[in-house]
């Protein structure tokens, strides 16, 4: 889902639409296995008991519960977590039902950095941190793909934005 058109001003160009890196949701995955494993243990303990039927039911709508809770949510939330940069501000917008959404003026910030650990160095990701002049201090965007050339674009935007339009190296 890229950002809407809506959300962006008269004029304002969009220069990267992105989302959270699938890296994400690895922990949905495993939890996906590992709840599906669970369940076929317990249909084959419960088969073995000679249980049937109702315990049957039971187990697997736990099971059920939990691939919704623990796989089925975080995939969503992935899936409706988008991250934006404009010519003039940062937005992200995040939530499935209830929508949540953070603007950043280019004008306000004040600083950019990146965070690589070990495990997101194969996959090319990492956290964007983005201090600005607000109380809340520093944004932070994690899992954003190609986090080096995002940092790096986003330093070009400020430079061309306290640089000036019109003006050149030069001036």
């Amino acid at each position: 889902m890229a950002i809407s058109p809506k959300l962006l001003n008269p004029g304002e160009k969009l220069i990267i639409s992105t989302r959270e890196h699938p890296k994400a949701l690895f922990g949905a995955i495993f939890a996906l296995v590992l709840l599906l494993a669970a369940g076929v243990a317990g249909q084959v303990l419960l088969d073995s008991d000679g249980f049937q039927g109702i315990l049957q039911l039971i187990l697997w709508v736990l099971v059920g519960l939990g691939i919704l809770w623990f796989s089925v949510r975080p995939f969503l939330d992935w899936f409706a977590t988008v991250h934006a940069f404009t010519d003039r501000r940062i937005i992200t917008r995040r939530g499935i039902l209830t929508r949540r959404g953070h603007d950043i003026p280019l004008a306000r910030v004040s600083d950019v950095s990146i965070e690589i650990n070990l495990l997101d160095r194969p996959f090319g990701c990492g956290s964007l941190l983005i201090s600005d002049a607000s109380p809340s201090g520093v944004a932070r965007l994690n899992d954003i793909p190609r986090v080096e050339e995002t940092q790096r674009r986003l330093h070009e935007l400020l430079h061309e934005l306290h640089r000036g339009p019109g003006r050149d190296e030069g001036a």
